[in-house]
């Protein structure tokens, strides 16, 4: 069994404490590895590393930081199954989505690489003569970032990418739960010369400590979290000591609206993979179904049909496993906690509502929930797991109101071939991504973000790139001896 170290300034070091956090495989319930619960020291010492490399690596020519980048995709994809069978074990991800994931940041390496000649400022007229205005976009400094469990590689490449193009030097925090795939990708780091001491450092550890010991540090100048909303608003807490900008991706309860004009096959297969991709265990997954009444029982047929057809299984022994575990016992227990609430306040099991015969790990059955009242808990908070309560509407406008009805605004989806009708959704609902007729997933190009308690800021595209920048306005005058 591996027991991991801390990587600070270009090199592998012991915690300055001695405890350890046991990682276990959520199939199989066994202790897979060990890493450091690293303390606010451990902390300290990487913030400080990358505070003296960031200037040096700000002055790097940009084309030649978008080369970096696009060599460290190069490189996960040279050890792409390596990265495939760690996600699996560490995740319990099935082998089409752990592979997805993989490639998915292979590719956003390439893709912000390309960002490298088009961070661009502006000169602007001025209002006095002999003076142009020029704005300058700057990297913002030291960056802290916080790695999810669920997307451990994918959500690694999103702010180790972005920050290194854009000028900036980052420390990671892994997940507690999944920090194996991004100790692997802590080797690629160090065996690349091109990449100077104190440009990525990582401190493995808890979220309560490490995070906020991250979030409240005076040389942290951006706090690229995703995660919970009890762990966003304790970062937020933290980082308001030195007024740090935030960049928080945070949980979802994504509405899911099918018309009486939708196409059901479409919307029963796009929506099973929105629900169960990842076991139900992403902050996009499609968290509740708003179906008219006319098509309810037909389409509710369909999605009984795909979810009990889905395979369950240990990821690593079968390929064709579909749905894997759930993260955690805790997570296990949660998920059949609110089920059977849901089924105490009147709704009906119609697929799942239990665990399978499985002898170890942590398996919940897809699970599909109808009559369900939508004040209910089941409706209202995030489940994250393989759970889709379903309720119906009569108008199109009481959908969109139960739809916008939520703390959350992540993301949001409709199903119609009605053109009207989706533009109507697309316009009225309160969300940071609406889908029509697809799955939920957003693209390396797009803009994923969130409105209310979904997060601030985003990733992804331009757009997420410039939460990494600084904005500095020239005036400079200038003389003429025509005057």
């Amino acid at each position: 069994m591996q027991k991991h170290q801390l990587y600070v300034n270009g090199k592998y070091i012991d915690s300055t404490g001695n405890e350890w956090i046991d990682i276990i495989n959520p199939a199989t319930e066994e202790v897979i590895s060990q890493i450091p619960k690293g303390n606010e020291e451990d902390v300290d010492k990487a913030v400080e590393a990358a505070f003296q490399a960031q200037q040096a690596w700000e002055l790097t020519p940009n084309i030649e930081r978008g080369k970096i980048v696009r060599k460290l995709g190069d490189e996960i994809a040279k050890k792409r199954d390596t990265f495939i069978d760690l996600l699996q074990e560490e995740q319990g991800k099935d082998y089409e989505l752990a592979s997805g994931e993989v490639d998915l940041a292979i590719d956003y390496f390439h893709y912000m690489s390309e960002w490298a000649r088009r961070i661009e400022g502006e000169i602007l007229p001025s209002d006095r003569p002999n003076e142009n205005i020029f704005i300058y976009k700057k990297p913002i400094g030291v960056v802290a970032g916080i790695i999810p469990w669920n997307f451990p590689v994918f959500i690694l490449a999103r702010k180790v990418a972005t920050a290194l193009v854009t000028g900036c030097t980052i420390v990671i925090k892994p997940s507690q739960q999944t920090p194996n795939t991004a100790m692997e990708f802590t080797k690629i780091i160090d065996a690349m010369d091109e990449i100077p001491a104190g440009v990525y450092n990582v401190v493995t550890g808890t979220g309560s400590e490490i995070g906020n010991a991250l979030a409240a540090h005076k040389k942290v100048q951006l706090i690229t979290m995703t995660g919970s909303v009890q762990a966003g608003t304790k970062v937020m807490e933290a980082a308001a000591q030195n007024i740090t900008k935030v960049n928080l991706e945070l949980g979802g309860k994504a509405p899911a609206i099918v018309t009486q004009n939708a196409d059901l096959e479409l919307a029963a297969k796009a929506i099973t993979d929105s629900r169960l991709a990842n076991g139900g265990q992403a902050c996009t997954n499609a968290e509740r179904l708003y179906v008219h009444e006319s098509v309810a029982e037909a389409l509710t047929e369909k999605l009984v049909k795909a979810f009990e057809s889905k395979i369950l299984g240990n990821p690593r022994e079968n390929k064709d496993v579909e749905v894997g575990p759930l993260i955690s016992q805790d997570r296990l227990e949660t998920v059949e906690s609110m089920v059977k609430e849901a089924v105490e306040q009147g709704s009906v099991v119609a697929a799942g509502g239990e665990r399978p015969d499985i002898e170890s790990g942590f398996f919940y059955k897809p699970t599909i929930l109808t009559n369900v009242a939508h004040d209910s808990e089941i409706i209202r908070e995030e489940v994250f797991g393989p759970v889709l309560p379903i309720t119906t509407f009569k108008t199109l406008d009481e959908a969109i109101e139960k739809a916008n009805d939520t703390v959350y605004g992540l993301s949001s989806s409709v199903y119609t071939d009605d053109l009207n009708e989706a533009m109507r959704v697309v316009n009225e609902m309160k969300f940071g991504e609406t889908y029509v007729n697809r799955e939920n997933f957003e693209a390396v190009q797009g803009y994923h973000a969130g409105m209310r308690q979904s997060g601030l800021g985003g990733a992804d595209g331009k757009h997420g790139m410039e939460d990494f920048l600084a904005t500095q306005v020239v005036y400079m005058q200038y003389k003429n001896d025509k005057q």
